[in-house]
């Protein structure tokens, strides 16, 4: 009689039970892993949108926002229509300005949000806000240099965002208009 080749039972039970043993090791490491994924990446939206509002304001030749709507958990990305006037805030777009991407941050899940988590003690008084920047928001010029979105010269500003872990980060625009990412480690912001 030949003898036939394949998997007995018994070889097949005890792969099944080792896979379901790694799966059980492997479940818990994502359900931690998962929410810090999903802060990076709404922080990682922030930082490039800022990017793409610097862009379009410098190729356009006239004025792009970010302007942050802490009531409703969102922000958008708004151009200055064919008047080439930026007359937004951050309650929505105003006069012929065109609203180009809105994020809602519930779209990301795991609670992220605007928020400080356990930075708040280290932020001190003076950034008590969890949206720093002037009339909540930032105007890029056609120099790629930033503007509040009333008008006028601004210093710069963060919009700090959280999960339900209570991690942090930060995505900023300085004065010169150069755009920066920050994470805090518990005992300092790391970029």
């Amino acid at each position: 009689m030949k003898r036939e080749r394949g998997f007995t039972l018994l070889e097949l039970m005890v792969t099944v039970v080792i896979l379901c043993i790694l799966l059980g090791l492997a479940i818990p490491g994502f359900s931690n892993w998962i929410p810090n994924y999903r802060l990076r990446g709404a922080v990682r939206d922030i930082y490039s949108n800022f990017q793409y509002a610097k862009m379009t304001a410098v190729k356009d030749r006239a004025g792009c926002g970010v302007l942050f709507d802490r009531a409703s958990g969102l922000y958008r990305v708004v151009g200055s229509g064919p008047n080439r006037t930026f007359e937004s805030n951050a309650a929505g777009p105003g006069g012929d300005d065109v609203v180009l991407r809105t994020v809602n941050f519930s779209e990301y899940g795991s609670r992220v949000g605007y928020g400080h988590g356990s930075a708040t003690a280290a932020i001190g008084a003076d950034f008590g806000d969890n949206v720093t920047f002037d009339d909540d928001g930032v105007v890029f010029d056609s120099r790629g240099m930033i503007l509040k979105p009333t008008g006028g010269a601004s210093t710069g500003g963060y919009v700090y965002v959280e999960n339900s872990k209570n991690n942090t980060y930060a995505a900023g625009v300085w004065s010169s208009g150069v755009v920066v990412m920050r994470r805090w480690t518990g005992t300092a912001w790391q970029q």
